[in-house]
C-alpha cells in the first residue's frame, strides 16, 4: 500500500507550534485520524466514538481530561462537546502550544462548540480527501476519468476496496451515523433521491425551489437537508461575486460535490466510457476542478475565497479567486484539446471586476481543461486538468 504524504502536515505543524489546541476538520473517511497520528505520533489517542469512552468523558469530564497529562489526540470531539468548556480552564492554565489535538467530521456542531467555549484559542483547519496533487506521486499515469470516478476518499486508493460498494456503503454510514446527528431525515428514500437530484445539479446554479419540488419536499426541508449536506463536507455551495459592480450579477450560489467519485456513484456513472460520454461530464468536470483548487488553498492555511461570476445575460465565468485586488479568473473545459476560444469567455468577468477596484494592479487569467500541456497565448495561461497545484494560490 503506498504512502502519501499530506500537503496540509506544514501548516498543521506551523499552527501547533504558536496555539494550544489545533482542530482538524473534514468529511468521515478523509484521513483525519491517519493523518493525526502521523504528525503528533508521540501523543495519546482517544477515540470519542467508542462507547466505554465516550460514557467515561461525558460522566466525569475534569477527571477524563486531567489522565491525559500534557495533551491528546481527541477524535470526533462534537460526540463529547462538553469536553470544550473544560479544555478552556486548561489551556488558560497551561498554554502550551499544540497540547490538544481535536477532530470531528461534522463543521458546523464543531465550530458552533469552538465559538462558545474556546474562542481565540485553537487552530481550525481542514483535511480534505486526497487531491491529484497529492496522488500523481504515488499514482503516476492515471488519466482524468480514474480521478474523477475514484474522487479522493483514501480507502478507494490504498485500501483494496470495491470503488463501487465501498462508496454505496459510505452514503448509507454517512446517512446514519453522521446526518441523522444533525437533521431529522424521516423518509430515507426521499433523502437518497434528494441526494441523487443534488448530484445531477453538480456544477450548476442552485435553485432550491425546484430541486425540492423534484425531490418531493418542501422548500424549507430542502434547504435544511442542503445545509446538512454541507455542514458534512458532501456539497458546497460557491457563492456569485459580491463586489460593488453596476451589472446586474446573478445572486444564487452554485452548488458542487466536493466529491466527484462520490457524484458519480450516486448518478451511476461506474467506467471510464460512461464518464466520458455523460451529458453531466463537463460539470462533472467543473466541480471536481473547483474541489481540486479548493483543496490546494485549504491544505495551506488558505482562506477558500472562492466564487464564481455571472451576469443576468448568462455571461458567466466558472471560478473567481478573491485574491485582494489582484484575482484570479478561471474558466474551466472539459475538452482535451486546448480550447483558445475559452480565453474570451473571461473578458467580462475581467472588464467588470477591473472596473469594481480601481486600484487593482493585475487580473491573473486561466483556462483549466481535460488536457495535458500547459502553455499561455495573449496573457491567458492554459492548465492541463493535472497541474492544478499553483492555480488559485499564485
Amino acid at each position: 500500500m503506498p504512502s502519501l504524504s499530506r500537503t496540509l502536515v506544514a501548516t498543521a505543524r506551523d499552527r501547533a507550534s504558536k496555539l494550544p489546541i489545533v482542530t482538524v476538520t473534514g468529511p468521515r473517511q478523509s484521513g483525519k485520524t491517519t493523518f493525526c497520528k502521523a504528525v503528533w505520533a508521540n501523543k495519546p489517542y482517544v477515540l470519542l466514538e467508542t462507547p466505554d469512552v465516550l460514557a467515561r468523558a461525558l460522566a466525569d469530564p475534569r477527571d477524563f481530561l486531567d489522565r491525559l497529562k500534557g495533551g491528546a489526540i481527541l477524535d470526533e470531539i462534537q460526540n463529547a462537546p462538553v469536553l470544550l468548556s473544560y479544555l478552556q480552564g486548561i489551556t488558560d492554565a497551561d498554554p502550551t502550544p499544540g497540547a490538544w489535538i481535536l477532530t470531528g467530521s461534522q463543521h458546523f456542531a464543531i465550530v458552533e462548540g469552538i465559538s462558545q467555549s474556546l474562542a481565540g484559542r485553537p487552530a481550525m483547519l481542514e483535511l480534505q480527501p486526497f487531491s491529484v496533487e497529492e496522488l500523481r506521486e504515488a499514482f503516476p499515469g492515471r488519466e482524468l476519468a480514474e480521478h474523477a470516478l475514484n474522487g479522493g476518499y483514501p480507502r478507494i486508493w490504498t485500501g483494496g476496496v470495491d470503488r463501487s460498494s465501498w462508496l454505496a456503503d459510505y452514503v448509507m454510514n454517512y446517512i446514519e451515523r453522521d446526518l441523522r446527528r444533525i437533521v431529522e431525515i424521516g423518509d430515507l428514500a426521499t433523502f437518497l433521491t434528494f441526494l441523487r437530484l443534488c448530484a445531477g445539479r453538480t456544477g450548476q446554479v442552485l435553485n432550491v425551489a425546484s430541486l425540492g419540488e423534484d425531490a418531493g419536499v418542501t422548500h424549507t426541508t430542502a434547504r435544511r437537508w442542503l445545509s446538512a449536506l454541507e455542514a458534512s463536507y458532501v456539497v458546497h455551495r460557491l457563492p456569485p461575486v459580491h463586489r460593488n459592480v453596476s451589472k446586474r450579477l446573478v445572486k444564487s450560489p452554485k452548488l458542487h460535490f466536493l466529491d466527484t467519485g462520490l457524484a458519480c456513484h450516486l448518478l451511476g456513472i461506474r467506467d471510464a466510457n460512461d464518464f466520458a460520454f455523460h451529458p453531466l461530464r463537463g460539470a462533472l468536470f467543473e466541480s471536481w476542478v473547483v474541489s481540486e483548487i479548493r483543496k490546494a488553498r485549504i491544505h495551506r492555511g488558505l482562506q477558500p475565497d472562492l466564487a464564481y461570476y455571472r451576469e443576468g445575460t448568462g455571461r458567466e465565468v466558472d471560478l473567481v479567486v478573491e485574491r485582494g485586488l489582484d484575482p484570479i479568473v478561471v474558466e474551466i473545459k472539459s475538452s482535451v484539446t486546448a480550447p483558445l476560444d475559452a480565453a474570451k469567455a473571461l473578458l467580462p468577468a475581467v472588464e467588470t471586476l477591473g472596473r469594481a477596484s480601481v486600484a487593482s494592479r493585475s487580473i491573473t487569467k486561466r483556462v483549466v481543461y481535460a488536457g495535458n500541456e500547459r502553455f499561455s497565448v495573449q496573457g491567458t495561461e492554459f492548465v492541463p486538468w493535472n497541474g492544478l497545484d499553483r492555480v488559485a494560490w499564485s
